[in-house]
């Protein structure tokens, strides 16, 4: 006889089940690092519905731990390269990010995320060609008969897998560089007048000059910078696929885009019914702290503690930048947690502690954090948004140039530069703990962001459900999708409107012409009489 528990365990998924239509199988091509830790909500909250999820993984990757029991099925691609290119890939661009690209120009920045992206070009061809060009695997995922694939589109070969397979694809991001995927493979509207380009660090309210910068970096992206060797991806793909295709063309088949922004981030802009913004999907209400960091973060009293953290991907910095750092919180009142993997620097106040790891998410939800020093990264700073904590940015690239200019258009933010800042710029930034706006417009954000009919987690699992139980959502795809580039800007109609009001001139000026000569000739006839 079945237990109660296993009963309610039988229940429960028939239940989920019942509410999503059918329990379906989900097929996941996943990007590392911040990606996976966004992306591994959705999955996990798949597999408590009742749905299988498998995760196409390759074996040098950094964080998505597949060797863990867990709910979600890995399959592992085999593929036969140094299983620590990615690693050491990976640590060269960090070294870049942390002491050189700072100090560049917008346009520098991104053309050495570009060189860094083309190294990494062969390594993701490769892991392609290990799964689209390998039988036996193409032959299990075939029979698996999947539902639906949940795709990063920043790493490729996921959309191309998906079309091989026949399945419906929904993509989560939160941006491709420059947002120039959005744009043309998306067809995302994106009026340069008052929509900054991704990555620009401009506002929706720009000045003539701002709008010539926004234009120029509009072109930049468009024509000058690729993030990938697109026309390697191109043949590919035609290849794979055995007719000819476009990296683009087949990016553009994507079901649901789920944008990992919302308003309380986004400036208002406009949108397609198949792009849907489910921005900190992965913020919840804080938990206890641990004992010791507890007793730690009582001891501010009324001067409360400062969360500092750049993220994981970097984990130290130049003892010179680090004892600059640690001098300038040693200054101020509050008690600080810095998340920092280096060697202590000899400048570290009695006030501030060093871990190798911190609760970020419960911390910045402690009644006692008062600001959050943070790198820029899209998921800390939802976690900001999400508890209403005023903001210090330090950002060093991608993204994060861009998401702290939203925050300090927003209010609840102010921005120093990792290479250039002196120890007094770092301490007078973190005064904004002290200027109640910031503290009042972060609140603001934070209720803008609760404020939802649904959270933003179910509406993810919502619409991967949804392209799951209609086979797609077509309904939802424009017509842009059919029209070449001059027809979507209504060229070809403007050049007919063009032809037809010249050719009503040149008749106009014939009859004209026509009608001078005749009354010439007509006059001259009755002089001579």
């Amino acid at each position: 006889m079945l237990s109660e528990k296993w009963i309610s365990a039988v229940l429960l998924l028939h239940l989920c089940c019942t509410g999503s239509g059918s329990c379906g199988k989900v097929l996941v091509w996943p990007c590392d690092m911040s990606h996976w830790l966004n992306l591994k909500i959705i999955l996990e909250n798949l597999t408590d519905r009742g749905h299988e999820v498998t995760v196409l993984v390759s074996p040098d990757s950094l964080i998505i731990d597949y060797s863990k029991p867990s709910t979600l099925n890995f399959e592992v691609i085999p593929i036969s390269q140094d299983g620590d290119f990615l690693a050491n890939k990976l640590n060269d661009f960090l070294d870049l990010a942390t002491t050189v690209m700072p100090t560049m120009s917008r346009w520098q920045s991104a053309r050495k995320m570009q060189e860094f992206l083309l190294q990494l070009t062969g390594h993701l061809k490769l892991l392609c060609e290990s799964v689209v060009y390998n039988k036996s695997i193409m032959k299990k995922l075939r029979e698996t008969n999947y539902d639906v694939m949940v795709i990063d589109p920043v790493v490729h070969c996921g959309e191309l897998i998906a079309e091989l397979l026949e399945v419906p694809f929904v993509y989560t991001l939160r941006f491709f560089m420059g947002g120039t995927v959005e744009k043309y493979c998306g067809k995302l509207p994106a009026p340069p007048s008052y929509v900054p380009v991704v990555m620009g660090g401009l506002t929706d309210r720009m000045t003539f000059l701002e709008r010539v910068k926004n234009v120029m970096l509009s072109l930049f992206f468009d024509f000058w910078l690729e993030p990938y060797d697109i026309q390697l991806w191109d043949q590919f793909y035609s290849e794979a696929l055995g007719r000819p295709t476009t990296l683009c063309e087949t990016m553009g088949k994507a079901e649901i885009w789920l944008m990992r922004t919302y308003w309380d981030f986004e400036f208002p802009r406009p949108y397609l019914p198949n792009f849907e913004f489910v921005g900190g999907l992965h913020c919840k209400p804080a938990k206890p702290l641990p004992k010791e960091m507890e007793e730690f973060v009582q001891s501010s009293g009324e001067h409360g503690v400062v969360v500092f953290s750049l993220g994981s991907m970097v984990k130290n910095l130049t003892e010179e930048k680090a004892n600059l750092i640690a001098s300038a919180l040693a200054q101020i009142p509050q008690k600080v947690l810095w998340r920092y993997k280096g060697k202590k620097p000899a400048t570290l106040g009695a006030n501030t502690r060093l871990y190798d790891w911190i609760p970020q998410n419960d911390l910045l939800g402690h009644p006692k954090a008062k600001a959050f020093i943070t790198h820029g990264g899209t998921n800390g700073i939802y976690e900001g948004i999400y508890h209403g904590v005023p903001m210090v940015g330090v950002p060093m690239f991608a993204d994060q140039y861009d998401n702290i200019a939203h925050m300090k258009a927003k209010g609840v933010a102010v921005e120093v530069n990792m290479i250039t800042m002196t120890s007094a710029d770092l301490r007078d930034a973190i005064t904004v703990i002290n200027e109640p706006s910031y503290k009042e417009n972060a609140m603001r954000l934070s209720s803008i962001h609760h404020d939802q009919p649904i959270k933003p987690l179910d509406r993810a699992v919502f619409w991967i459900e949804f392209v799951m139980r209609h086979k797609g959502a077509k309904h939802l795809r424009p017509a842009a999708h059919n029209l070449t580039w001059f027809q979507y800007h209504s060229l070809d109609v403007i050049g007919f409107l063009l032809a037809c009001v010249a050719t009503a001139i040149f008749l106009v000026t014939k009859c004209c012409l026509f009608s001078c000569q005749k009354f010439g000739r007509t006059g001259n006839k009755k002089k001579r009489e």
